[in-house]
């Protein structure tokens, strides 16, 4: 675990910020790359678009971290330190509200939002993998104690690890999760040659990564909003209601692409 690389007067650099930025560049560069390749998109239209995605989404992950973290909605004067600014927020939050806001940008750009929501579907698990390594060297989203072989031990007390769980083994549920993102992206990737209707990769990465964050979710020992009595998290809800969503968009695109094609 790596909190902080150097500091330069007031401002410090950490490898959670450099490797969040690293994903966001990295996600942008496959996406303009398949947009132009597979969709047909001019690679500035998805760069322009792609820059506007990532500024609204990590607003929507701010705002539902203020909401589904109590150290956050119990005193709202913690939205004004140090420990809100490096947080990058709720994975779920900023994806709900960046797909919000693509369905109005779409209709008002006139552009084709399930093919340009195809172009960024392998380019978001890749991008949040790095994020994910970025939380480990943070030491935020860990897990709970483990005796597993798989547990980690995070020691420094400037990391993101409540302090009950210094020096305890802990499950590196966001190594496991980066391990999913990379699968992910790679099952999205490489079968994008194989797309058969407009809105098949996204509505895959959807499904897909539901399943995974729904999972991983009972690994988690941090601190996070709950729907059901500490039973289900705020995430595995959300990962609940957008599974069988996608599912039903996904029959519902595939039948129309093969009447239209008729």
């Amino acid at each position: 675990m790596i909190p902080e690389l150097f500091s330069i007067g007031p401002i410090t650099i950490s490898p959670y910020g450099i490797l969040v930025a690293v994903g966001m560049f990295t996600a942008l560069v496959v996406a303009a790359w398949l947009g132009a390749r597979r969709e047909g998109f001019d690679r500035r239209t998805v760069w322009d678009f792609g820059i506007t995605l990532i500024l609204v989404a990590l607003l929507g992950a701010k705002i539902f971290l203020i909401f589904s973290d109590p150290y956050f909605s119990n005193d709202l004067s913690n939205i004004f330190t140090v420990d809100f600014l490096r947080s990058a927020g709720v994975f779920y939050g900023g994806f709900l509200v960046a797909l919000a806001w693509s369905i109005w940008y779409f209709r008002r750009y006139g552009i084709s939002g399930w093919k340009m929501a195809d172009a960024f579907a392998p380019a978001i698990p890749l991008g949040h993998m790095f994020g994910r390594l970025g939380c480990f060297c943070a030491g935020c989203c860990h897990g709970r104690a483990t005796d597993s072989f798989l547990g980690v031990v995070f020691t420094d007390p400037q990391c993101m690890v409540e302090d009950h769980l210094l020096r305890v083994a802990i499950y590196p549920t966001q190594l496991i999760e980066a391990a999913a993102n990379l699968l992910i992206f790679g099952v999205l990737f490489l079968g994008y040659r194989r797309k058969s209707f407009d809105g098949q990769m996204i509505l895959c990465y959807a499904m897909m990564y539901a399943v995974a964050r729904f999972i991983i979710e009972f690994f988690r020992g941090d601190t996070r909003g709950w729907v059901w009595d500490q039973t289900l998290s705020t995430s595995q809800g959300i990962a609940a209601v957008i599974f069988p969503i996608a599912l039903v968009l996904f029959f519902i695109q595939r039948k129309r692409s093969a009447t239209q094609s008729r």
